[in-house]
Protein backbone atom coordinates (compact mmCIF):
# COMPACT_ATOMS: atom_id res chain seq x y z
CA UNK A 1 0.00 0.00 0.00
CA UNK A 2 1.10 3.66 -0.70
CA UNK A 3 1.01 6.80 1.56
CA UNK A 4 0.40 10.26 0.10
CA UNK A 5 1.33 12.93 2.86
CA UNK A 6 0.55 16.31 2.20
CA UNK A 7 2.58 18.68 4.53
CA UNK A 8 0.17 21.29 4.43
CA UNK A 9 1.85 24.50 3.33
CA UNK A 10 5.13 24.30 0.98
CA UNK A 11 7.89 23.26 3.72
CA UNK A 12 11.65 25.42 4.28
CA UNK A 13 14.18 22.99 2.71
CA UNK A 14 15.71 22.17 6.34
CA UNK A 15 12.33 21.18 7.78
CA UNK A 16 11.28 19.21 4.71
CA UNK A 17 14.35 17.11 4.55
CA UNK A 18 13.57 16.45 8.33
CA UNK A 19 10.04 15.06 7.16
CA UNK A 20 11.80 12.92 4.95
CA UNK A 21 14.40 11.52 7.39
CA UNK A 22 11.05 10.95 9.80
CA UNK A 23 9.49 8.56 6.93
CA UNK A 24 12.33 6.72 5.90
CA UNK A 25 12.05 5.49 9.75
CA UNK A 26 9.01 3.80 8.62
CA UNK A 27 10.09 2.93 5.23
CA UNK A 28 12.91 3.08 3.12
CA UNK A 29 10.84 3.24 0.28
CA UNK A 30 10.17 7.14 0.11
CA UNK A 31 9.46 9.57 -2.57
CA UNK A 32 10.30 13.30 -2.12
CA UNK A 33 7.83 15.86 -3.71
CA UNK A 34 8.90 18.84 -2.66
CA UNK A 35 7.80 21.15 -1.08
CA UNK A 36 4.96 20.08 0.57
CA UNK A 37 4.21 16.69 -0.15
CA UNK A 38 5.91 12.96 -0.22
CA UNK A 39 5.03 9.26 -0.60
CA UNK A 40 5.88 6.42 1.21
CA UNK A 41 5.04 2.46 0.09
CA UNK A 42 4.43 0.69 3.45
CA UNK A 43 4.06 -2.74 1.86
CA UNK A 44 6.64 -4.40 3.10
CA UNK A 45 6.52 -2.41 6.64
CA UNK A 46 2.76 -3.71 7.69
CA UNK A 47 4.54 -7.09 9.23
CA UNK A 48 7.30 -5.38 10.43
CA UNK A 49 5.59 -2.80 12.91
CA UNK A 50 1.97 -5.12 13.29
CA UNK A 51 -0.06 -2.57 11.89
CA UNK A 52 -2.04 -1.90 8.91
CA UNK A 53 -1.26 0.20 6.28
CA UNK A 54 -3.60 2.94 7.71
CA UNK A 55 -2.25 2.80 11.27
CA UNK A 56 0.86 3.24 10.38
CA UNK A 57 -0.57 6.41 8.95
CA UNK A 58 -1.79 7.92 12.15
CA UNK A 59 1.37 7.25 13.72
CA UNK A 60 3.23 9.29 11.34
CA UNK A 61 0.54 11.71 11.44
CA UNK A 62 1.05 11.30 15.64
CA UNK A 63 4.87 11.54 14.97
CA UNK A 64 4.72 14.68 12.99
CA UNK A 65 2.52 16.59 14.81
CA UNK A 66 5.03 15.92 18.08
CA UNK A 67 7.97 16.72 16.36
CA UNK A 68 7.03 19.47 13.86
CA UNK A 69 3.56 21.35 14.93
CA UNK A 70 2.19 20.07 11.49
CA UNK A 71 -1.31 18.39 11.47
CA UNK A 72 -0.47 15.87 8.16
CA UNK A 73 -3.14 14.90 5.56
CA UNK A 74 -2.23 11.56 4.66
CA UNK A 75 -4.21 9.14 1.94
CA UNK A 76 -3.78 5.89 1.33
CA UNK A 77 -3.95 3.81 -1.87
CA UNK A 78 -2.87 0.60 -3.88
CA UNK A 79 -1.37 3.13 -6.21
CA UNK A 80 0.14 6.76 -5.73
CA UNK A 81 -2.77 7.96 -7.47
CA UNK A 82 -5.73 6.78 -5.07
CA UNK A 83 -3.35 7.55 -2.50
CA UNK A 84 -3.18 11.38 -3.72
CA UNK A 85 -7.05 11.36 -4.56
CA UNK A 86 -7.91 10.16 -1.21
CA UNK A 87 -5.52 12.83 0.33
CA UNK A 88 -7.26 15.27 -1.52
CA UNK A 89 -10.88 14.55 -1.05
CA UNK A 90 -12.18 15.99 1.96
CA UNK A 91 -10.68 18.06 4.73
CA UNK A 92 -7.39 18.70 5.51
CA UNK A 93 -5.87 16.93 8.71
CA UNK A 94 -6.47 13.27 8.14
CA UNK A 95 -6.32 9.75 7.40
CA UNK A 96 -8.52 8.64 4.45
CA UNK A 97 -7.85 4.90 2.80
CA UNK A 98 -9.03 3.52 -0.66
CA UNK A 99 -8.96 -0.11 0.03
CA UNK A 100 -7.59 -2.19 -2.60
CA UNK A 101 -10.64 -3.37 -3.75
CA UNK A 102 -12.71 -3.28 -7.54
CA UNK A 103 -15.79 -2.07 -5.95
CA UNK A 104 -14.34 -0.08 -3.26
CA UNK A 105 -12.23 1.87 -6.15
CA UNK A 106 -15.31 2.85 -8.44
CA UNK A 107 -17.24 3.76 -5.41
CA UNK A 108 -14.40 5.82 -4.60
CA UNK A 109 -14.13 7.76 -7.69
CA UNK A 110 -17.95 7.50 -8.62
CA UNK A 111 -19.34 11.32 -8.81
CA UNK A 112 -15.20 12.28 -8.00
CA UNK A 113 -15.06 16.05 -10.52
CA UNK A 114 -12.91 16.27 -13.65
CA UNK A 115 -11.05 18.83 -11.73
CA UNK A 116 -9.89 16.54 -9.14
CA UNK A 117 -7.64 14.42 -11.12
CA UNK A 118 -4.15 15.41 -11.69
CA UNK A 119 -3.48 16.65 -14.51
CA UNK A 120 -6.56 18.51 -15.28
CA UNK A 121 -6.75 22.25 -15.56
CA UNK A 122 -9.43 24.65 -16.11
CA UNK A 123 -9.16 24.25 -19.67
CA UNK A 124 -9.28 21.02 -19.69
CA UNK A 125 -12.13 20.61 -17.65
CA UNK A 126 -14.34 22.86 -19.84
CA UNK A 127 -13.15 20.97 -22.48
CA UNK A 128 -14.58 17.93 -20.96
CA UNK A 129 -17.93 19.77 -19.74
CA UNK A 130 -18.78 20.70 -23.56
CA UNK A 131 -19.09 16.63 -24.35
CA UNK A 132 -20.97 16.01 -20.62
CA UNK A 133 -17.93 14.62 -18.85
CA UNK A 134 -17.52 16.24 -15.37
CA UNK A 135 -16.61 13.34 -13.18
CA UNK A 136 -14.38 10.60 -13.29
CA UNK A 137 -16.68 7.84 -13.56
CA UNK A 138 -17.91 9.06 -16.72
CA UNK A 139 -14.51 9.71 -18.05
CA UNK A 140 -14.07 6.15 -17.38
CA UNK A 141 -16.57 5.08 -19.15
CA UNK A 142 -16.18 6.80 -22.10
CA UNK A 143 -14.42 4.83 -25.19
CA UNK A 144 -10.93 5.69 -25.17
CA UNK A 145 -11.14 6.53 -28.98
CA UNK A 146 -13.64 9.24 -28.01
CA UNK A 147 -11.45 10.99 -25.39
CA UNK A 148 -7.82 11.03 -27.41
CA UNK A 149 -9.84 12.72 -30.46
CA UNK A 150 -11.38 15.09 -27.72
CA UNK A 151 -7.52 15.57 -25.88
CA UNK A 152 -5.20 14.26 -28.18
CA UNK A 153 -3.51 10.50 -28.21
CA UNK A 154 -1.31 10.80 -25.05
CA UNK A 155 -3.39 13.15 -23.22
CA UNK A 156 -7.05 11.16 -23.71
CA UNK A 157 -4.87 8.04 -22.87
CA UNK A 158 -3.56 8.91 -19.59
CA UNK A 159 -6.90 10.70 -18.31
CA UNK A 160 -8.70 7.66 -19.42
CA UNK A 161 -6.37 5.69 -16.77
CA UNK A 162 -6.50 8.04 -14.05
CA UNK A 163 -10.04 8.23 -14.29
CA UNK A 164 -10.45 4.21 -13.46
CA UNK A 165 -7.59 4.49 -10.93
CA UNK A 166 -5.14 3.42 -12.84
CA UNK A 167 -1.66 4.40 -12.09
CA UNK A 168 1.69 2.10 -13.00
CA UNK A 169 3.83 4.20 -11.57
CA UNK A 170 6.29 2.87 -8.55
CA UNK A 171 7.73 4.88 -5.75
CA UNK A 172 10.93 6.02 -6.55
CA UNK A 173 13.20 6.40 -3.21
CA UNK A 174 15.73 9.33 -3.24
CA UNK A 175 16.91 12.20 -1.49
CA UNK A 176 15.18 15.29 -2.20
CA UNK A 177 16.85 17.49 -4.48
CA UNK A 178 17.76 21.01 -3.55
CA UNK A 179 15.10 23.68 -4.43
CA UNK A 180 14.19 27.24 -4.02
CA UNK A 181 10.39 27.70 -3.56
CA UNK A 182 8.03 31.00 -2.87
CA UNK A 183 4.56 31.08 -2.00
CA UNK A 184 2.03 33.88 -2.61
CA UNK A 185 -1.18 33.34 -0.47
CA UNK A 186 -3.84 35.95 -1.78
CA UNK A 187 -5.84 37.96 1.03
CA UNK A 188 -8.75 37.11 -0.67
CA UNK A 189 -9.86 34.38 -3.54
CA UNK A 190 -8.19 35.93 -6.78
CA UNK A 191 -10.18 36.09 -9.90
CA UNK A 192 -7.88 39.04 -12.10
CA UNK A 193 -5.07 37.45 -13.95
CA UNK A 194 -2.74 40.77 -13.72
CA UNK A 195 -2.86 40.25 -10.14
CA UNK A 196 -1.87 36.97 -10.12
CA UNK A 197 0.94 38.16 -13.00
CA UNK A 198 1.65 40.62 -10.27
CA UNK A 199 2.16 38.09 -7.87
CA UNK A 200 3.93 35.83 -10.05
CA UNK A 201 6.58 38.72 -10.41
CA UNK A 202 7.36 38.70 -6.80
CA UNK A 203 7.85 35.37 -6.41
CA UNK A 204 10.47 35.47 -9.24
CA UNK A 205 12.10 38.37 -7.56
CA UNK A 206 11.98 36.95 -4.60
CA UNK A 207 13.54 33.49 -6.18
CA UNK A 208 15.89 35.34 -8.35
CA UNK A 209 17.50 37.06 -5.45
CA UNK A 210 17.60 33.89 -3.15
CA UNK A 211 19.72 31.85 -5.97
CA UNK A 212 21.61 34.77 -6.83
CA UNK A 213 22.39 35.23 -2.92
CA UNK A 214 23.68 31.37 -3.17
CA UNK A 215 25.57 31.42 -6.46
CA UNK A 216 22.91 29.22 -7.81
CA UNK A 217 20.71 28.71 -11.11
CA UNK A 218 18.49 26.79 -11.79
CA UNK A 219 17.17 24.89 -15.26
CA UNK A 220 13.23 24.42 -14.39
CA UNK A 221 10.73 26.07 -13.06
CA UNK A 222 7.80 24.88 -11.47
CA UNK A 223 4.38 26.45 -10.39
CA UNK A 224 1.81 25.16 -8.49
CA UNK A 225 -2.07 26.97 -8.75
CA UNK A 226 -4.21 26.49 -5.61
CA UNK A 227 -7.92 27.07 -6.44
CA UNK A 228 -10.20 28.34 -3.99
CA UNK A 229 -13.03 25.46 -3.96
CA UNK A 230 -14.55 24.53 -0.28
CA UNK A 231 -11.78 22.33 1.05
CA UNK A 232 -8.92 24.70 -0.43
CA UNK A 233 -7.17 21.28 -1.73
CA UNK A 234 -8.14 21.64 -5.16
CA UNK A 235 -4.60 22.47 -7.27
CA UNK A 236 -2.40 21.74 -10.52
CA UNK A 237 1.15 21.77 -11.08
CA UNK A 238 2.86 22.64 -14.18
CA UNK A 239 6.60 22.71 -15.08
CA UNK A 240 9.15 24.32 -17.71
CA UNK A 241 12.71 23.52 -18.45
CA UNK A 242 14.34 26.58 -19.19
CA UNK A 243 16.46 27.74 -22.58
CA UNK A 244 19.48 27.68 -20.15
CA UNK A 245 20.55 27.82 -16.09
CA UNK A 246 19.63 31.16 -14.87
CA UNK A 247 19.00 33.18 -11.70
CA UNK A 248 17.98 36.30 -13.89
CA UNK A 249 14.71 37.46 -12.33
CA UNK A 250 13.49 38.81 -16.14
CA UNK A 251 13.84 35.47 -17.34
CA UNK A 252 12.28 33.24 -14.44
CA UNK A 253 9.26 36.03 -14.62
CA UNK A 254 8.67 35.08 -18.00
CA UNK A 255 9.13 31.69 -17.60
CA UNK A 256 6.24 31.71 -14.74
CA UNK A 257 4.34 34.10 -16.84
CA UNK A 258 4.57 31.63 -19.53
CA UNK A 259 3.38 28.41 -17.45
CA UNK A 260 0.42 30.89 -15.97
CA UNK A 261 -0.46 31.61 -19.59
CA UNK A 262 -0.79 28.11 -20.84
CA UNK A 263 -3.42 27.17 -17.78
CA UNK A 264 -6.01 29.05 -19.40
CA UNK A 265 -7.31 29.82 -15.52
CA UNK A 266 -9.64 33.05 -17.17
CA UNK A 267 -11.56 33.67 -14.52
CA UNK A 268 -10.69 30.90 -12.29
CA UNK A 269 -10.62 31.65 -8.32
CA UNK A 270 -7.22 31.82 -7.35
CA UNK A 271 -6.37 31.48 -3.17
CA UNK A 272 -2.58 30.66 -3.84
CA UNK A 273 0.54 30.72 -5.91
CA UNK A 274 3.69 28.81 -5.53
CA UNK A 275 6.67 28.40 -7.77
CA UNK A 276 9.63 26.47 -7.40
CA UNK A 277 13.07 26.52 -8.74
CA UNK A 278 14.80 22.86 -9.54
CA UNK A 279 17.60 21.63 -11.05
CA UNK A 280 19.78 23.55 -9.75
CA UNK A 281 23.76 23.78 -10.47
CA UNK A 282 26.20 26.32 -9.88
CA UNK A 283 25.71 29.84 -11.29
CA UNK A 284 29.56 30.21 -12.52
CA UNK A 285 29.21 26.91 -14.16
CA UNK A 286 25.64 28.25 -16.17
CA UNK A 287 26.33 28.70 -19.43
CA UNK A 288 24.90 31.89 -21.13
CA UNK A 289 23.69 32.52 -24.20
CA UNK A 290 25.48 35.63 -25.98
CA UNK A 291 23.61 38.80 -27.23
CA UNK A 292 24.05 41.52 -29.21
CA UNK A 293 22.50 44.01 -27.55
CA UNK A 294 23.40 46.13 -24.31
CA UNK A 295 19.73 46.03 -23.14
CA UNK A 296 20.52 42.45 -21.14
CA UNK A 297 23.76 43.58 -19.64
CA UNK A 298 22.57 46.54 -18.44
CA UNK A 299 19.83 45.07 -16.65
CA UNK A 300 21.90 42.77 -14.96
CA UNK A 301 23.85 45.41 -13.78
CA UNK A 302 20.98 47.03 -12.06
CA UNK A 303 19.83 43.54 -10.49
CA UNK A 304 23.59 43.25 -8.89
CA UNK A 305 23.20 46.85 -7.34
CA UNK A 306 19.30 46.23 -5.97
CA UNK A 307 21.06 42.80 -4.83
CA UNK A 308 23.25 44.85 -2.89
CA UNK A 309 20.71 47.11 -1.52
CA UNK A 310 18.67 44.58 -0.41
CA UNK A 311 21.34 42.93 1.28
CA UNK A 312 22.44 45.98 3.24
CA UNK A 313 18.98 47.55 3.86
CA UNK A 314 16.45 44.83 3.58
CA UNK A 315 14.71 42.87 1.31
CA UNK A 316 12.09 45.02 0.17
CA UNK A 317 14.05 47.91 -0.12
CA UNK A 318 14.21 47.57 -4.16
CA UNK A 319 11.43 45.86 -5.78
CA UNK A 320 9.40 46.22 -9.40
CA UNK A 321 6.81 48.38 -9.08
CA UNK A 322 4.62 45.73 -9.91
CA UNK A 323 4.74 44.16 -7.15
CA UNK A 324 4.06 46.79 -4.75
CA UNK A 325 1.70 45.96 -1.64
CA UNK A 326 3.01 42.38 -2.14
CA UNK A 327 5.02 40.56 0.74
Amino acid sequence: MILYLHFGDPQPEPTYRQLIDTLTEFTPMVQALPPEAALADVSGSVRYFHRDAAALAALIRMRTAAVFGLDVTVGVGPNPLLAQLAAHRGAPGAVRAVPDDPGAITAFLTGLPAAALPGVGPATVRTLASYGLVTADRIAATPLLTLQRILGTAAGRQLHQRAAGVDPTRVAPGAPPRTFSAEHRFARDELDPDRQRGALAHLTEHLGTRLRGEQQACRRLTLTVQYADRGGRSSITRSRTLPEPTAHSPRLRAAAHALHAALGLQRARVRALALRASDLCDAGAATRQLTFGAEDDKARRIEAAADRARARFGPGVVRPASTAGLR
